[in-house]
């Protein structure tokens, strides 16, 4: 009973990992912490198993190890035994379970012996050793065999055990080859919001010595002639990188600060640059877009512009064209909706997880990877991947021995698809999560160990065609409620497409046709990278709002704070309104319209005038609008800056226009004046004819008589 209880204690702790250690006490009860600090330090290591693959039933077959006591008491009469069977596995369903923990032990067990040395005090170490043949433990078949180690005290109750597993294949036996793809991505999160600031710091510690993107690049430049490596790169990643090897700036707190171009990151682009000249390369769409979010949100055209802007910084940065027709969507799930997104913009193959497009009914053998749905532009060719290759690419190898039963999981894996009982060939696909930090020595030696397994050929994602039987039946594509939930959120989403909207208004006045300066930052807010991490990304989106507005602000309405009142000294005058480009640089010149409205039009009437301005960058331009007034007295005037298309640009600006009507008083008062000026011409015109027409009059000398005396 003892002895049943704690194997079951053995075999529950293995589910936490396929490839994990599992330790069950003595007598003791271990805490919580205790048995997780033993997870990460296994007491039972298994070091070496060779050779990769026997192939004669003489071959010696070493598994050799060590042993720790991690516990707290001393183990008497220690003694290591091998289980094994001589029957492979039937399914990789079986081979998974026995690996989980769930399947029985290997019913057989030899080679019991005691550990040397057999009386452990705490933390003292004993070396264990198996040799034998495959001849020797009934093992004749091509197949993959269980083996598990097994460590007991005294009384024979297990202190520890390890499962692991061997492939055999007979010399002269001849299968079809397995076609093998390995998928190796280069893709971070989203390291600025806009194009000029970085959010943080974090990316130069990326590129460290050992860090993430420092060990992508070391299993980039140790695999770059492998023949059966596609890469997956994010050129928003790449563009980062360009950008942090010039003179920058960074984010910290409320400020900015200027720093100078770091050079490990030019040296991280270079050697990238230079190890994938050769290899096939597929790039994402910019910034690795959640197209499922995009479309069920109803922002539709910015998956063809991350496709777009991923051919040209691709090709940037690499120095060379990458393909943008394989897409690798979020999760490897996507709906018609996402689908037919993609379609649009070029793309002909997506990449999906096996959840994505299950069999009609469960087969009995691994399927080939390609698959085709149709989509509103046409068929597209889905490739199915394995997720059980996908997790020995991207298992965690801190442990130690992990390593090797990872690499022993691998051989066995892609053993037991070659030795399915098929007569056509086929194609399996290994991806890791996107966004791994992966083990470079690692998972090179398993590029290596794939290169030599005689199951297998290499293939590249681009040469992968379907198989030459009848295709597997499968179901639609499935997009769970589940998976919609684990999509970027709706109220996330709703605060992007409004400030998409802004920054759409910025792009309709621009007049370069290459100029759509908010596209890339808008782009990076809706990475996947954000997918549950949405809290996170809200700086971001905030500092693009705060850029948007800035640039927005930079082409107004000048002049209105300094003189709001105008004044229209007649029935009609004009009112000039001066608009300031405060834009600099390429794509600096602005298109607008100038809405001038008033507010009582009884009172104020707006009449026709040119209201479209093309400003170059630091400029001004001012148009003189005629105005009419209908009547005395004062009221008020927008102006409002326009889109092309109609759309309000900026804030409006209101002037006060106050009509004064002088100009009829002027003239009655001229006319009056006029009239008056008349009439005293005219009576001194006159006075002047009277004078002419009276008979002239000789004056008589003095002392000279009155009258005619003659």
């Amino acid at each position: 009973m003892i002895r049943k209880a704690t194997l079951l204690a053995v075999l529950t702790t293995t589910l936490l990992s396929p490839a994990a250690v599992v330790v069950a006490g003595t007598a003791n009860a271990r805490t919580t912490s205790a048995t997780s600090a033993a997870r990460q330090t296994p007491p039972l290591v298994v070091e070496t198993i060779t050779p990769d693959v026997p192939r004669e039933p003489t071959t010696e077959i070493r598994i050799s190890g060590s042993f720790v006591n991690t516990g707290t008491e001393t183990i008497n009469g220690a003694r290591v035994r091998m289980h094994y069977s001589s029957q492979p596995f039937t399914r990789r369903a079986d081979m998974r379970s026995y690996q989980s923990g769930e399947g029985p032990p290997p019913p057989a067990w030899r080679d019991e012996r005691y550990l040397q040395p057999s009386t452990l005090s705490p933390s003292a170490k004993a070396p264990w050793e198996f040799v034998f043949t495959p001849q020797q433990r009934g093992i004749s078949r091509f197949g993959v065999y269980p083996i598990m180690i097994e460590v007991v005290d005294a009384l024979g109750r297990p202190v520890a055990t390890q499962r692991t597993l061997i492939a055999y294949m007979p010399k002269d036996l001849k299968v079809p080859r397995t076609r093998l793809a390995l998928v190796m991505p280069v893709v971070d999160q989203p390291r600025r919001a806009v194009d000029g600031v970085f959010a943080d710091g974090d990316l130069s510690g990326s590129i460290a010595e050992g860090r993430r993107l420092d060990n992508l690049l070391r299993l980039a430049r140790s695999t770059s002639t492998a023949k059966n490596l596609t890469w997956v790169v994010d050129p928003s990643l790449l563009d980062d990188v360009r950008a942090l090897g010039a003179t920058h700036s960074v984010k910290a707190g409320e400020t900015v600060e200027r720093r100078p171009a770091d050079t490990a990151a030019t040296a991280w682009l270079t050697g990238l640059r230079t190890a994938l000249a050769k290899a096939p390369v597929v790039a994402t769409p910019y910034a690795d877009p959640d197209v499922a979010a995009l479309a069920h949100n109803g922002i539709d055209d910015s998956t063809g512009i991350a496709i777009e802007a991923s051919k040209i910084i691709g090709r940037e940065t690499l120095g060379r064209d990458v393909d943008t027709s394989v897409n690798w969507p979020a999760g490897g799930l996507i709906d018609y909706d996402g689908l037919d997104l993609l379609s649009t913009g070029g793309v002909d193959t997506v990449l999906l997880n096996e959840a994505a497009l299950p069999p009609v009914t469960p087969p009995v053998t691994t399927p080939d990877a390609s698959a085709t749905v149709e989509s509103v532009s046409g068929p597209i060719t889905a490739l199915i991947t394995d997720t059980a290759l996908g997790e020995t690419l991207a298992a965690d190898t801190a442990v130690p021995g992990a390593a090797v039963l990872n690499r022993q999981r691998f051989i066995a894996e892609t053993a037991m698809v070659g030795s399915e009982p098929v007569t056509a060939s086929r194609t399996v696909i290994a991806a890791p999560q996107r966004r791994w930090n992966p083990d470079p020595a690692h998972v090179a030696d398993l590029v290596r160990t794939a290169a030599s397994l005689p199951w297998l050929a290499p293939a590249t994602l681009g040469a992968v065609k379907p198989g030459k039987g009848l295709p597997l039946p499968r179901a639609d594509l499935t997009y769970t409620d589940q998976d919609r939930r684990k999509e970027l959120g709706r109220p996330y989403m709703r605060g992007v497409k409004r400030v998409g909207r802004r920054a759409d208004l910025t792009a309709k006045v621009t007049t370069a046709q290459d100029i759509d300066v908010f596209d890339l930052a808008l782009l990076r807010l809706s990475s996947s990278a954000w997918r549950d991490r949405s809290e996170t990304a809200l700086p971001y989106v905030a500092q693009v709002k705060a850029a948007v507005d800035a640039r927005i602000r930079q082409v107004s309405i000048t002049g209105n704070d300094q003189s709001p009142l105008r004044t229209l000294a007649g029935d009609n005058g004009e009112v000039p309104i001066s608009v300031h480009n405060g834009l600099t640089g390429h794509g600096s010149e602005v298109s607008v319209r100038l809405k001038v409205t008033s507010e009582q039009p009884k009172l104020l009437r707006i009449e026709h005038y040119e209201d479209h301005l093309v400003i170059s960058g630091g400029q001004n331009q001012t148009v003189r609008v005629p105005m009419t007034a209908l009547a005395s007295g004062q009221t008020t005037v927008r102006v409002q800056l326009m889109t092309g298309d109609g759309r309000r640009y900026g804030a409006p600006v209101e002037l006060t226009v106050r009509t004064t009507g002088y100009t009829g008083i002027a003239l009655v008062i001229v006319g009056a004046a006029l009239v008056v000026m008349l009439a005293a011409v005219v009576m001194r015109v006159l006075r002047r004819r009277g004078n002419r027409a009276a008979p002239a009059v000789t004056p008589r000398p003095a002392g000279a008589p009155a009258g005619n005396e003659s």
